[in-house]
């Protein structure tokens, strides 16, 4: 990173276990990702719910940290969360001072994202929802939004994570959402009336 760059803006990646967040971080950052993947062992069969995650057998235990230079003088970190709940207790860290975050959905699994958004609500961090492609049946979004309880103003998108560019168009619908949320709050604060000291 030059000199010159003075910005770090913050995303997190959060989803369930094997929903594809460090695919998702891997192949959009500029640099080799840093990761904190472990193989999965029979010991901890018993305690995450391998069963829908078939052929994954390496799992996240930390975070996953990538890159992307935006300019000269504004980085973005992408920071991808541990998805399996013995490791919830991280989150909470990894969305102090997010700019926003993607929750990453598998809709075969659509309920392994419910607390995620949560905990999103929960810290009033804006989000957006991208459903990755697992090749299985398409659902319509009203469906989704519907499963996920989904505020109607949350952008809910599709995409693949094992593409750089399908990657790239989710975080570029994140930037948009956070611009009209910060523009809207700014408006809001603008066209409140000022209180009188008397």
């Amino acid at each position: 990173m030059g000199a010159s760059a003075d910005n770090g803006l913050k995303i997190v990646v959060v989803g369930g276990f094997g929903v594809g967040k460090t695919t998702l971080v891997r192949s959009v950052s500029e640099i080799r990702p840093l990761n904190t993947e472990e193989t999965m062992t029979q010991a901890g069969e018993s305690v995450d719910d391998v069963s829908r995650v078939r052929g994954k057998t390496a799992t996240t235990v930390a975070f996953d940290f990538g890159r992307i230079t935006l300019d000269a003088r504004n980085v973005l970190y992408l920071f991808g969360a541990p998805g399996q709940e013995r490791f919830w207790f991280l989150w909470d860290r990894l969305f102090s001072g997010t700019l926003g975050a993607v929750v990453l959905v598998d809709t075969r699994r659509i309920g392994d994202s419910w607390y995620a958004i949560d905990r999103l609500e929960h810290h009033g961090t804006p989000f957006i929802v991208a459903c990755n492609d697992f090749g299985g049946p398409r659902h319509p979004h009203a469906e989704i939004r519907d499963a996920l309880d989904l505020d109607p103003r949350v952008p809910l998108v599709d995409c693949d994570a094992r593409s750089r560019e399908s990657a790239k168009q989710v975080l570029i619908s994140l930037v948009q959402h956070l611009k009209n949320e910060y523009a809207g709050q700014a408006a809001a604060q603008t066209a409140a009336p000022r209180q009188e000291f008397v």
